[in-house]
């Protein structure tokens, strides 16, 4: 078993600020417990499914926060070589703890999402979950942009994150209804205007539902075939599954 965690950030990153995964740091020892109760497994092991994932591939996942996507991919595919990527280094060593637990070989880096570990061409697999609404636009762009360059030629990304046709309806659903069961979840409860304001006060990034803003993305940054693979609809809203290539040549 190798678990390690490395660090990435350059001395001028040691002050870039970020959005936690729970939305606020000390919210971080919820996380899991919400993401469970809020189906995140289903939504893991069902990205790793689309992903399709084979033995000895390398794969980076890009905002791996406490790791529940990259262990999803090792369970499904345990001789995958699987790298985390996320820049709070309290999430990553909650993530160690658990790749320790399980047995598993995981690298974890902590870094940003327009930074990928990993030399260009080398990636059969980027994956990402539930993050990229944590990026502002240019953030998106920088991401997809070095997701191509790290990827090998025919490399796969493979994104799941909120989005697509019944976004709105759902935001004023969520709207109308105001606080409920388990508020302290900002993933699940995102749209809650409390979160909501101190995601503005507080972090230089808005999170966003972009639709089919990713499809675009992706194409935009010379993927071919970018499209919506599934979705889910879970209890916090829609989520799509978009999958695109890095083109042959």
């Amino acid at each position: 078993m190798n678990v390690r965690i490395l660090d990435q950030r350059t001395p001028e990153e040691r002050d870039r600020p970020f959005l936690p995964g729970a939305g606020k740091t000390w919210l971080l020892p919820f996380y899991d417990v919400f993401s469970r109760a809020a189906g995140g497994r289903a939504l893991h092991e069902r990205a790793v499914e689309l992903a399709g994932v084979e033995p000895g591939q390398s794969v980076v996942d890009v905002g791996c926060g406490t790791g529940n996507l990259s262990l999803a991919v090792l369970a499904a595919q345990p001789a995958a070589r699987v790298t985390g990527l996320d820049p709070d280094a309290d999430a990553l060593r909650r993530a160690a703890r658990k790749a320790r637990r399980r047995g598993v070989d995981l690298t974890l880096t902590q870094g940003y999402a327009d930074r990928i570990p990993a030399q260009d061409d080398s990636l059969d697999h980027v994956v990402s979950s539930l993050a990229l609404h944590h990026l502002d636009d240019d953030g998106r762009s920088a991401f997809a942009r070095d997701a191509l360059r790290a990827l090998r030629p025919g490399g796969v990304v493979t994104i799941a994150d909120f989005g697509g046709p019944s976004s709105d309806a759902e935001d004023g659903d969520h709207h109308a209804h105001g606080h409920g069961h388990g508020r302290v979840f900002a993933h699940a409860l995102r749209h809650l205007p409390w979160i909501k304001r101190s995601r503005a006060a507080h972090s230089p990034v808005m999170s966003r539902d972009h639709g089919d803003g990713v499809i675009a993305l992706l194409a935009e940054a010379g993927f071919d075939d970018a499209r919506e693979v599934a979705h889910a609809e879970l209890r916090f809203g829609r989520v799509a599954f978009v999958q695109a290539t890095r083109p042959l040549n």
